[in-house]
C-alpha cells in the first residue's frame, strides 16, 4: 500500500570541506506536505558525534557516545520569509522545483570539530565502529523537545573532508649525531622526504645518509610509515601503527657510509585485516583510504576532540655491540592527504544535479529522504 510522505529532505552534495580557516555551510531544502502533519512542526539538526563503543555496550545507562556538536533549527512553520532563508545557488534551484511546500534550512559548522574519521574493527566486531560522525537528522513533533517516533524521522550521513592546501611547503629534514662509549667519533645520520605533503596512493622517497665514523657496527636499518591517532576525550591516548614498512638488511661497518633513497606505500590495501586503523569516514559501503592527516586551526587545538591524525616516517638503526645491540631513531613528519578536487569539475557536477527532471534524474542524484516510511535516496 502507498505510504504518504510527511518530510523529504534535498542536499547537492554530502562532503563539506574544511578549509581551516572556514568550513562549507551544509545547505538543504526541506519538502512538506502540511496535511499530513496535522499541526506538528519540523526540524533540522546538525550533529557531530564521536562514537567509541557500541550502542549495546552501554554500562549504567552510559552511552558509549558523545555529542560534539548539535545544532537545531526549525524550518516549518518558517521563522522568516522564505527568501530571507536562501544563502546558495543550489537552494535557489532546489526550491523552484519543488514547489511552495519547500523551505530552505543552513548551518554553519564551528572551526573546533575533527573531520570524518574512523577506526578499522577486526573482523570480528560487530556493529558501529568507533567513529567521528556527521549526520543530518529532519524530524516532525509537537516540539522541539518532544520524544520523536521513529517512523517521523529520517538521517543522512555527511562528511567533512579536508584536502591538501594550496603550495608545497618545507620538505622535512632531520638528522642526530650519536656518541658512544668506548667509541672516540660519532655516528651521524640523516634522513629526509622530498616534499612534505604525499596524496594517497603515492610512493614516499625517504634519502638517508648514514656517516658511520664509530667504531659500532650498524646490523641492519628499518623504515616505516606509522600512522598516530590521538583519540581525545577524556585524556589525550595515540595509538602508534606501522601502514608500511621497508627492510632491506642493509649494514655500514665502523668508518663506513651509506647514502641510499628507500621508498614506502602505505595503502589502505595492506592493512584492511589489522584492527585500529584510521580510515577516512565513508558513506554506507562505499570504500574508503587511509585517514588524512589532520590539519587543525591554530589556536583551537586544545579545544578539538575526537580522532586527530597524523604520520610519520621512522628510521631506525639497528647498532650492534659486543654484548647487546641498541637503536638510533629518526622521525620525519609528514601530512598524506587527497589533492583539492578541480573547482570546475565541483560546479559542473552540482549543476548538473540540480538542472534534471525533478522526480526521475534529481531524486537519484540529489540526497534525498523521506519521512514516515523510513524511505531514503
Amino acid at each position: 500500500p502507498f505510504i504518504k510522505v510527511v518530510v523529504g529532505v534535498y542536499m547537492g552534495k554530502r562532503d563539506f570541506v574544511d578549509r581551516v580557516d572556514s568550513v562549507d555551510p551544509v545547505d538543504g531544502v526541506v519538502i512538506i506536505d502540511p496535511e499530513a502533519l496535522q499541526g506538528r512542526k519540523v526540524f533540522v539538526t546538525l550533529s557531530c558525534t564521536f562514537r567509541y563503543g557500541r550502542d549495546d555496550m552501554d554500562v549504567m545507562g552510559i552511552a558509549f557516545r558523545r555529542e560534539l556538536y548539535l545544532s537545531t533549527r526549525q524550518v516549518y512553520p518558517p521563522l522568516q520569509d522564505r527568501e530571507k532563508g536562501v544563502h546558495t545557488r543550489v537552494q535557489a534551484k532546489l526550491l523552484r522545483k519543488l514547489g511552495d511546500n519547500a523551505y530552505p534550512f543552513f548551518f554553519e559548522f564551528p572551526d573546533n570539530l575533527p573531520c570524518s574519521v574512523a577506526l578499522q574493527p577486526a573482523a570480528h566486531d560487530v556493529g558501529k565502529q568507533c567513529a567521528v560522525e556527521f549526520e543530518i537528522q529532519a524530524f516532525s513533533a509537537e516540539s522541539q523537545d518532544a520524544k520523536i517516533r521513529k517512523r517521523s524521522m529520517v538521517k543522512l550521513m555527511l562528511r567533512k573532508v579536508q584536502y591538501a592546501p594550496e603550495g608545497e611547503g618545507v620538505a622535512p629534514s632531520v638528522e642526530t649525531t650519536r656518541d658512544f662509549v668506548m667509541s672516540d667519533k660519532p655516528l651521524h645520520v640523516k634522513a629526509s622526504l622530498d616534499k612534505e605533503i604525499y596524496y594517497h596512493g603515492e610512493t614516499i622517497k625517504v634519502h638517508v645518509n648514514v656517516k658511520n665514523d664509530s667504531n659500532k657496527n650498524i646490523k641492519n636499518i628499518i623504515l616505516s610509515v606509522d600512522q598516530v591517532s590521538t583519540v581525545v576525550l577524556y585524556s589525550n591516548d595515540a595509538y602508534v601503527k606501522a601502514v608500511a614498512i621497508e627492510e632491506q638488511g642493509d649494514s655500514v661497518a665502523p668508518g663506513g657510509t651509506l647514502d641510499k633513497v628507500y621508498k614506502l606505500l602505505p595503502l589502505l590495501a595492506n592493512n584492511r585485516e589489522r584492527r585500529g586503523i584510521a580510515l577516512d569516514g565513508k558513506l554506507k559501503h562505499e570504500d574508503t583510504n587511509l585517514a588524512s592527516s589532520s590539519i587543525i586551526k591554530e589556536g583551537v587545538l586544545k579545544e578539538v576532540m575526537g580522532i586527530m591524525v597524523s604520520y610519520r616516517v621512522m628510521v631506525k638503526l639497528i647498532v650492534g655491540g659486543s654484548v647487546t645491540c641498541l637503536e638510533v631513531g629518526l622521525e620525519v613528519p609528514f601530512k598524506l592527504m587527497h589533492p583539492k578536487p578541480d573547482a570546475g569539475e565541483l560546479s559542473f557536477s552540482v549543476f548538473k544535479k540540480c538542472s534534471n527532471d525533478l522526480f526521475n534524474e534529481l531524486c537519484r542524484t540529489v540526497f534525498s529522504a523521506g519521512l514516515q516510511n523510513n524511505l531514503s535516496m
